[in-house]
């Protein structure tokens, strides 16, 4: 087979635009290989960042939510201090009046010990 039987299989097959083709694949092969990696590689970083951002939004309404939980602890950590200071001051107004009982029993001018 010689270079014109090729050349009319090539003909026959697509003509002189495969034969183009043929050509610019054999030129460009490498250049074409570059541009899939880097379109790969830019899939693969879009992909990273879409991750990276749900990750942080998903961060975010942790912190979020772990906000709320230490406000409602700080509220429960007040009511139940206010409640202690009560106790505490019912505690110490019993204890003033055992202070200031009258020892004296059925007496009309009772004086308490404290001498009030």
């Amino acid at each position: 087979m010689g270079l014109n039987d090729w050349l009319a299989i090539i003909g026959a097959i697509g003509g002189s635009s495969t034969i183009t083709w043929l050509i610019t694949f054999w030129v460009n092969r490498k250049t074409n290989a570059r541009k899939e990696d880097a379109a790969a590689d830019s899939m693969e970083n879009e992909n990273e960042r879409k991750q990276v951002d749900w990750l942080e939004k998903r961060l975010a309404e942790r912190d979020a939510k772990i906000d709320a939980i230490y406000v409602e602890l700080r509220q429960e950590q007040a009511s139940h201090l206010e409640e202690i200071h009560k106790r505490h001051e019912v505690e110490l107004q019993l204890k003033e009046s055992d202070m200031k009982r009258c020892e004296v029993r059925k007496c009309i001018d009772r004086e308490p010990q404290t001498g009030y």
